[in-house]
């Protein structure tokens, strides 16, 4: 079964944990990917948060360095089979599977995260966030994204409990951006097109959009 195939299953089977349709473009992978950049001579940790079939993994992978490490971690345990399956043999790639709340994370010079936040409630979206902000070393960065044009979308079309929780998770990923955001690219060659945020975790003295 080809990668495409299996998001797509696990999409039918598991929509609001999937969140995407189709695994990420190269152009949206290496958008999240920007910021795995060598370190100032020493080796580099790196976390990837909802990797799915690994489309974002594989642009991480030919950017470590011998003593880089990255660290998986797949809620998904089809998906986390697969990447098992596909990083055996690299002995710098360790993978956990299950929610990342349930994980004590290390420290890391980057963190990429592929989970749908918008289909969480805004707790679950805030504990999520405080525990990635708070695993980063000083100087390290936060890239995760979010589909253009999906949160007015929801807002038009629900009602009731589940626009209250649309809203809810909105108003945190707003805060959370105005205070650590240095950073955010839109990239329209995907399914659907996503803006890709990158976070500090001190309040950046400068914000910009790219």
């Amino acid at each position: 079964m080809t990668d495409v195939m299996l998001f797509l299953r696990e999409f039918a089977r598991t929509r609001r944990d999937t969140g995407a349709i189709a695994p990420s473009s190269p152009l949206l992978a290496r958008a999240l990917t920007r910021y795995v950049i060598p370190g100032p001579g020493r080796p580099r940790a790196v976390l990837e948060v909802g990797p799915g079939t690994g489309a974002v993994t594989r642009h991480i992978q030919p950017a470590l360095g011998p003593l880089d490490t990255l660290d998986l971690i797949e809620p998904n345990l089809r998906f986390a089979g697969l990447l098992r399956h596909s990083y055996r043999d690299d002995s710098r790639i360790g993978l956990l599977s299950g929610l990342v709340q349930d994980h004590q994370l290390g420290s890391y010079d980057t963190i990429v995260c592929g989970l749908p936040f918008a289909n969480f409630e805004a707790r679950v979206v805030e504990e999520i966030l405080g525990q990635l902000l708070g695993a980063l070393n000083p100087g390290g960065t936060l890239s995760f994204f979010a589909y253009a044009g999906i949160p007015p979308l929801r807002r038009a079309l629900t009602s009731g409990v589940t626009r209250e929780r649309t809203l809810g998770t909105q108003a945190v990923l707003e805060r959370t951006l105005r205070r650590h955001r240095f950073r955010t690219e839109t990239v329209l060659w995907n399914v659907p097109p996503a803006h890709v945020h990158h976070l500090v975790p001190t309040a950046p003295a400068l914000a910009y959009s790219g």
